[in-house]
């Protein structure tokens, strides 16, 4: 089974958090962190500052590493280095995805998660 190397921001914005929803692929219309693959000689912050840039036109702040998710789906296994980050500014741009929301705690069950993401909730929760 091929492994996937990817990296997830967990956008925090003060009791809010900001999940993406998938456009394409096997997986569209569920709900997931914005990020995606890293490529050769990328550390995992470079990697994910370069996609969030792709992925939503805005920079990032890093803020710290959560955890790194390894989950087997039925064509690959995904290993997904997730951080907490918080935006450098405001302005944000859909350039993949359907859609966006900012969930607070309470709407997190709300949507139907990836299921490698969903995994990251309790910890997320934990965290704010």
């Amino acid at each position: 089974m091929k492994t996937i190397e990817v990296v997830a921001a967990i956008i925090r914005k003060e009791d809010k958090i900001f999940a993406t929803q998938r456009g394409y692929g096997d997986f569209k219309d569920w709900w997931e962190f914005p990020g995606g693959k890293m490529e050769v000689g990328e550390t995992p912050e470079q990697a994910l500052t370069r996609e969030i840039e792709e992925e939503l036109s805005t920079e990032i702040r890093i803020e710290k590493f959560l955890h790194t998710v390894e989950f087997d789906y039925p064509n690959f296994h995904l290993t997904m280095h997730c951080y907490i980050c918080t935006l450098a500014s405001d302005a944000l741009h859909l350039n993949e995805h359907e859609a966006a929301r900012w969930l607070s705690i309470g709407e997190f069950y709300s949507v139907k998660w990836l299921p490698a993401d969903e995994e990251l909730l309790p910890m997320i929760i934990q965290e704010m």
